[in-house]
């Protein structure tokens, strides 16, 4: 989660919301690592779980990741957690929980729903304290600027 949330200040940085996702298979190894692009690239769907996702499937060659474990920041949103689900993602780590979006256990539980096809296990409030005044923090500074 350190990592992710390097990378998520590294998104920050750039104008992006911060948020980092990485991705360590069955043996620790990391595979993949992305942070938000969807400013810089200009697409709705460049979210750190999707570009991670990607990677990792990349790397891998396979698009089930059951034998990963994707850590990010904040919570995932209903696509990134419908993403997540489609992976197959064995293990899902998430930092602070989004109470607009959050697709995971806050606002709704696209894991848990009748929709889903894979059992994804869920770990979420680590280093909740840091990805939280990570965000608040940056949201905070842009306000500010904008003013």
């Amino acid at each position: 989660m350190y990592h992710a949330l390097q990378l998520a200040q590294i998104a920050g940085e750039r104008g992006e919301v911060p948020v980092g996702a990485v991705i360590i298979d069955s043996s620790g190894n990391l595979i993949a690592e992305a942070e938000n692009r969807k400013e810089r690239d200009r697409d709705p769907t460049a979210h750190a779980e999707i570009l991670a996702l990607k990677a990792a499937a990349s790397k891998l060659q396979t698009w089930r990741l059951n034998q990963c474990t994707l850590y990010v920041t904040l919570e995932p949103c209903p696509m990134c957690a419908g993403a997540i689900v489609q992976a197959r993602v064995g293990l899902l780590v998430y930092g602070v929980d989004d109470p607009k979006t959050g697709a995971i256990r806050t606002v709704v539980n696209i894991p848990d729903s009748a929709a889903s096809n894979h059992s994804l296990r869920v770990i979420g409030g680590i280093l909740e304290t840091a990805c939280r005044q990570q965000l608040q923090t940056w949201f905070a500074n842009r306000r500010h600027r904008t003013k």
